[in-house]
């Protein structure tokens, strides 16, 4: 009998060990992979990115107690704004790591990373939304919301509706002349010509110039009265001290990219009331339920202490991916890269409280949403909304008082 007793207990014992390896491996920990440029050219954007998406998954794991107890464990590598960096950190994340999802940065980053991703099959929110990463074949490459398109379309189409002049609007190109500031080249002229707005120039740069006069004085030539510009904030300064030196003011106008914490405290004096962008998400103003997270992350984590664009889409993408976890889990009680993937393309009007427009996706639409609006940004680094939410090429832009 004591022999019985000693297997029985035995057997017991291997049943509750197997229960908790299995209760283990069934809430493992989600690896998600960052390669986010911290160092190079105009990297406020991407530290911001980081910390934004870092703190909101730790408010996930400390506060939420993860996704159904799985905990979010972020790796990050610096790709310093260079292509060849972002490809190697991209390597690492699917053959070392072996991550269920990644964020990769810029437009031409996440070109170069495509293939890899493609290959190795993970699913991948490029941060930059320039909209040649969706060119087909568009497997495993998302972005978080609607591409450089709506930027363009939305931006000349609130040219064409706050132009007063007789004659059609004059609107230059001022950019990078990299993939992501060639990402408005061809959408502008495609909409230019359709809305019957003159492009008069398109005047491109490498990220490192110091100083744009020469462009500037190109455009003032042309008689461009409207600059929409594709730069990232650090340059954006540089353009107003150029059109300083020359006593030329046009009405600049950018992609949500525009602005960043340093971009605040270089522009004094300088932004003035001269640059409007397309920012397609919530703010302060709004008092959404959604801005209540934000409040809770600065006074949280304070790694801000104010609402600021790029940490905001820090936490959108990381939202976006919490919940892609949250429905694989729902769908199939396993995270991994193929049910995360398949809960992306599942997703239908999933609400994140006014932060961000509704998020859809689809086996053949993989742009979150293709909501805008226009802001005017404040020295004091406030944005005020001039423009209702709309689809470009869809709604009536109204021009708020």
């Amino acid at each position: 009998m004591k022999t019985c007793g000693r297997i029985l207990l035995a057997l017991c014992i291997l049943a509750l060990t197997a229960m908790a390896g299995q209760a283990v491996a069934q809430t493992k920990t989600i690896k998600v992979g960052a390669a986010i440029n911290l160092t190079g050219p105009a990297s406020t954007w991407g530290q911001f990115h980081e910390k934004g998406q870092r703190d909101y998954f730790r408010y996930v794991n400390e506060v939420k107690g993860g996704v159904a107890g799985h905990k979010i464990d972020m790796i990050t590598v610096d790709t310093a704004y260079k292509v060849p960096e972002a490809q190697a950190a991209v390597q690492k994340f699917v053959l070392q790591d072996k991550v269920d999802m990644i964020a990769t940065w810029g437009a031409g980053e996440g070109l170069a990373a495509k293939p890899i991703v493609q290959k190795y099959k993970v699913p991948t929110i490029n941060y930059s939304t320039s909209w040649e990463i969706l060119e087909k074949p568009i497997d495993y490459m998302y972005l978080p919301f609607g591409s450089y398109k709506m930027d363009c379309r939305a931006v000349l189409e609130y040219i064409k509706t706050i132009h007063t002049g007789k004659e059609a609007p004059k609107v230059g190109l001022l950019t990078y002349n990299n993939a992501y500031g060639r990402s408005i080249h061809a959408p502008s002229r495609e909409y230019a010509a359709k809305l019957g707005i003159q492009l008069v120039a398109i005047e491109e740069f490498p990220p490192r110039t110091v100083d744009l006069n020469t462009e500037l004085l190109r455009l003032q030539r042309k008689g461009a009265e409207y600059i929409f510009i594709q730069m990232l904030p650090s340059t954006i300064i540089t353009a107003f001290k150029s059109a300083d030196r020359i006593k030329y003011n046009p009405l600049f106008l950018g992609t949500w990219t525009s602005t960043d914490p340093d971009f605040f405290k270089m522009g004094k004096g300088l932004i003035r009331d001269r640059l409007v962008m397309q920012f397609p998400g919530g703010l302060p103003s709004d008092k959404a339920k959604g801005m209540e997270v934000m409040k809770e992350l600065w006074k949280r984590y304070k790694t801000v202490k104010s609402f600021d664009a790029s940490y905001w889409e820090g936490v959108v993408v990381g939202m976006i991916m919490e919940r892609a976890f949250l429905r694989a889990y729902e769908k199939s009680k396993v995270i991994n890269p193929e049910t995360i993937n398949a809960a992306m393309e599942s997703m239908k009007n999933e609400d994140f409280g006014g932060l961000v427009p509704a998020v859809s996706y689809s086996k053949t639409n993989h742009e979150g949403s293709f909501t805008a609006r226009m802001v005017k940004v404040m020295e004091n680094g406030t944005y005020i909304p001039l423009t209702n939410f709309y689809i470009p090429g869809k709604d009536k832009i109204k021009v708020l008082k």
